[in-house]
């Protein structure tokens, strides 16, 4: 009797499939350090367009920093931006194809720091798209320096001693900033480090791209508090407890404006 050559797919049934990577994300291998916060934001994201069905009508927009690296990854139309300039990309690419869905992908350096004034201007103009705003608190990519982001005594390239608030300023919580603006509809903060955290990460990218296809008239704003292990120099385990003991107090996880309106936490 021939024996024939059976493969774990031949045994696999639609009802046992637990997990199947979506289609979205590329083949190759991601480059992000161990640990990063940053594929699994690729991933979560990717499902969300997969499972709204808008595979073809979504254009991602990634400036310079490690979310330059999102279009290798995402297998949609991407286009690269400079350096902060992702908002003003994202406004003219959606006032020219308004029925497409259009997203940034900015870390906390190229956002809040030399992007600052496209952030804030695309905020209150109220343009129709989501900002997606990875924030570890530092440069990851260029040498970890000192971010707008980087907390009061953090230690970085550019702070080795610690960020010394009366020589260096206080960090921008640029989340809370826009979240002032009329221009925004909704904006909230979340993390992806616990598989509980990425679900509601989850549920809020899919909020914000329901907001957007309903034209519900404002931006939507989604933060993601993440680590940066090579950049604090710490392992990975280690630099997700540093940052639930210490960035999660400063920039505390949570809704901050929803359809329109703050969000009342006393």
């Amino acid at each position: 009797m021939k024996e024939e050559n059976i493969t774990t797919t031949d045994i696999i049934s639609d009802e046992n499939l637990v997990y199947k990577k979506t289609d979205l994300m590329t083949d190759k291998t991601l480059s992000y350090c161990p640990g990063c916060g940053h594929g699994t934001a690729h991933r979560i994201i990717m499902e969300v367009v997969e499972e709204m069905d808008m595979t073809e009508d979504t254009i991602g927009i990634a400036p310079v920093g490690c979310s330059v690296l999102a279009y290798e990854f995402m297998n949609i139309d991407m286009q690269q931006a400079a350096h902060g300039r992702a908002p003003a990309l994202a406004t003219g690419i959606k006032r020219t194809w308004p029925d497409k869905m259009i997203f940034t992908y900015q870390g906390d350096g190229d956002l809040a720091a030399i992007g600052t004034a496209e952030t804030i201007h695309a905020c209150n103009r109220g343009e129709n798209f989501l900002i997606v705003f990875i924030n570890n608190g530092i440069y990851g990519m260029t040498g970890g320096q000192m971010a707008p982001t980087t907390l009061p005594g953090m230690k970085s390239s550019t702070s080795p001693y610690g960020r010394d608030v009366k020589l260096m300023g206080n960090p921008l919580k640029i989340t809370e900033l826009v979240a002032e603006l009329p221009g925004t509809y909704y904006v909230t903060r979340q993390a992806v480090h616990t598989p509980a955290n990425v679900r509601k990460t989850k549920r809020a990218i899919k909020t914000a791209f329901k907001n957007q296809m309903e034209n519900k008239g404002g931006l939507n704003f989604v933060e993601i508090v993440s680590n940066c292990n090579s950049g604090w120099k710490m392992s990975p385990v280690d630099a997700n407890n540093w940052m639930v003991e210490n960035m999660f107090p400063f920039y505390p996880l949570g809704d901050i404006k929803l359809d329109g309106e703050k969000v009342n936490k006393e």
